[in-house]
């Protein structure tokens, strides 16, 4: 019995984890792409919502068709789509609410703290469960989400300058 619910709660927090990582990477990565936009709030918040739902979407799907090859029960399948879905749709909610109610610059540091924090978060639960070092995993994720910072930030300068010489 003890077995069956500690795999219960692992597969619930892999469900949890993959889709709000996913989210969490994302949403930074076009926050610091567009701050550098003519109207920055405008096509930040607009690209989040559309992540929210027609990427998120597109990456449920994937894992739905996924777990379905892996002949994983019907049940098990349409739980992990929904909570894939459900998570990666809160979570980003969670940054386009920093983005609305905080002046642009203000709303990128808040946005990278608030992914720093869930990802450690994650990191950390995720890590202690399988008995490994979890400051090792958190410094190698939020290396991984800086880098998607980094290059998303510098895309982001380079679009947007070639653009207004452009136009």
């Amino acid at each position: 019995m003890v077995n069956f619910l500690k795999r219960q709660f692992r597969l619930s927090q892999t469900k949890f984890s993959f889709g709000a990582t996913s989210a969490i990477i994302t949403s930074l990565g076009l926050i610091t792409g567009l701050r550098s936009f003519s109207s920055p709030k405008l096509s930040i918040v607009g690209g989040l919502f559309i992540i929210a739902v027609a990427d998120n979407i597109a990456d449920s799907l994937g894992i739905h068709i996924y777990q379905e090859a892996e002949c994983l029960k019907t049940r098990e399948v349409w739980i992990s789509t929904f909570t894939n879905f459900l998570t990666r749709l809160l979570v980003t909610f969670t940054f386009i609410c920093l983005v609305l109610l905080f002046p642009m610059n203000i709303a990128v540091i808040a946005a990278i703290i608030w992914g720093v924090m869930l990802l450690s978060f994650l990191s950390y639960s995720i890590s202690k469960r399988e008995k490994k070092n979890p400051y090792l995993a958190i410094l190698e994720h939020i290396l991984i989400a800086g880098l998607v910072i980094f290059i998303s930030n510098f895309a982001g300068q380079f679009f947007s300058h070639q653009l207004a010489v452009k136009l």
